[in-house]
């Protein structure tokens, strides 16, 4: 934001401070310009005539990377036509979280949080870009991504039971590395179970399946019948031992792997 102000004054200096004691600025402060729009005239006898000195100042504000974030989001909405959906702004030492209102809030979130996931990023890059540090930058709206995270938690924990109970695999689809995280840290809480990453880029996608490593089942029902190599048992009496050792990936950041 540029700000100005005209200093009158009896000199060029008493001027400029009057004008930066309007802005609330000193000499110190960045981003100050000035400009000297009349020079001061004595008077002549000391009775007659003369002009006191003005001076122009210009003051660009440094905005914060929190108001340089919601200003880039709120021209991207109202480029998509929506532009009643309102943004609440809550600042904290490391970053700030954005959370959108308003109609038409469902084309912003779009499928399974792609679209939002996608504003979030763009928004991020343009506030680090600000001061050069990272700031964070989290968008929200209805709490959907809580709702989210707990959905791709309960998905984690049923899978992975069934992979522990069943021996199968079960390929998930593409996921951005957060929600790949929560699959994991799901997965990692079920006894026999196991998941892993595969794919690049945009394909990139969780698979869980059963750990090798985990003590085999008992099952009372079937005893010697489905015994397998590993001592391991499943309901078609094959052993598990094929299944190769996986290692959980930690993920990294919202978009890419690390």
């Amino acid at each position: 934001m540029i700000k100005e102000a005209i200093g009158v004054g009896e000199s060029i200096e008493i001027a400029l401070q009057n004008a930066y004691n309007e802005l609330g600025i000193d000499s110190t402060t960045e981003g100050v310009d000035f400009e000297v729009v009349q020079q001061p005239e004595k008077k002549k006898l000391g009775l007659f005539g003369g002009k006191d000195a003005k001076v122009k100042v210009t003051f660009k504000e440094k905005e914060s990377p929190a108001k340089v974030a919601t200003d880039y989001l709120r021209n991207i909405l109202n480029a998509l036509g929506l532009t009643e959906i309102e943004m609440t702004v809550k600042e904290d030492e490391n970053g700030a979280e954005i959370n959108l209102e308003g109609e038409g809030i469902g084309y912003v979130i779009g499928r399974r949080g792609d679209t939002l996931n996608a504003l979030q990023y763009l928004t991020g890059l343009v506030a680090n870009h600000v001061e050069n540090n990272y700031y964070r930058i989290s968008i929200n709206t209805g709490n959907y991504r809580e709702k989210r995270e707990k959905t791709l938690e309960i998905l984690g924990r049923k899978l992975a039971f069934k992979a522990s109970k069943t021996g199968a695999k079960t390929a998930l689809e593409p996921m951005n590395p957060y929600e790949r995280r929560i699959i994991h840290t799901a997965v990692q809480k079920v006894r026999g179970a196991t998941s892993w990453s595969e794919g690049e880029n945009m394909n990139r996608h969780v698979v869980i399946g059963p750990d090798p490593d985990a003590r085999p089942r008992y099952d009372r029902r079937n005893n010697n019948n489905n015994r397998g190599r590993r001592g391991g048992y499943n309901r078609s009496g094959e052993s598990t031992t094929s299944t190769p050792t996986r290692e959980p990936i930690n993920e990294g950041s919202l978009y890419g792997k690390l």
